[in-house]
């Protein structure tokens, strides 16, 4: 718990009773390889810090499962729909490998940013990282070359190499498996 905090204070600039208050209200839970938090068409308006591990946001359509987003350590992971408005999910959430995440339900979350402004700007500044994550995937799509925002992944977040699957990596990039081989042996990383 006091490493975490640590990645509060420093990655969010969360004060420590702050974080502490936070970390007090959330549930520690741990996750195998594949278990989902999430799935698609059920509601969940719980709130997850990454602790340790990856995660993964994925949709299904027409038998073709897309990634649209990773978290990691010190990141937030939650279904927009169930937590902004209680409605079913429209995307499934997965560890990528054993995980371990802090959770807080919505309700529990809500009363604690309305006691501290600190906690409150907290979610406002993660809120617009995700807002941010989310454009920049959006933005990903109209990069001409596959193989530009492959080295900016790796650059960016290089331990997804360790433990993500081939195939979820390329479908977060919109190309194929077989695409994304091709590049990686002409890069030869």
């Amino acid at each position: 718990m006091k490493a975490f905090i640590e990645i509060l204070r420093e990655k969010y600039g969360l004060a420590q009773p702050e974080a502490e208050k936070l970390l007090e209200q959330m549930e520690l839970l741990t996750y195998r390889k594949g278990e989902h938090i999430v799935r698609e068409g059920e509601r969940n308006s719980s709130f997850y810090l990454v602790a340790d591990g990856i995660w993964r946001g994925h949709y299904l359509k027409d038998g073709t499962d897309t990634t649209i987003w990773f978290a990691s350590v010190g990141e937030i992971a939650f279904s927009i729909w169930g937590y902004a408005d209680n409605s079913i999910s429209q995307i499934s959430i997965e560890a990528c490998n054993d995980s371990i995440a802090y959770s807080i339900p919505r309700h529990l979350l809500t009363k604690l940013f309305d006691s501290s402004l600190g906690l409150a700007n907290l979610g406002r500044r993660l809120m617009e990282q995700q807002l941010l994550t989310t454009e920049n995937w959006l933005l990903s799509n109209d990069s001409p070359r596959a193989k530009e925002r492959y080295l900016t992944l790796i650059r960016e977040t290089p331990e997804l190499l360790q433990h993500v699957p081939q195939k979820h990596i390329a479908s977060y990039l919109w190309i194929t498996p077989q695409s994304l081989s091709r590049i990686r042996a002409k890069i030869k990383l």
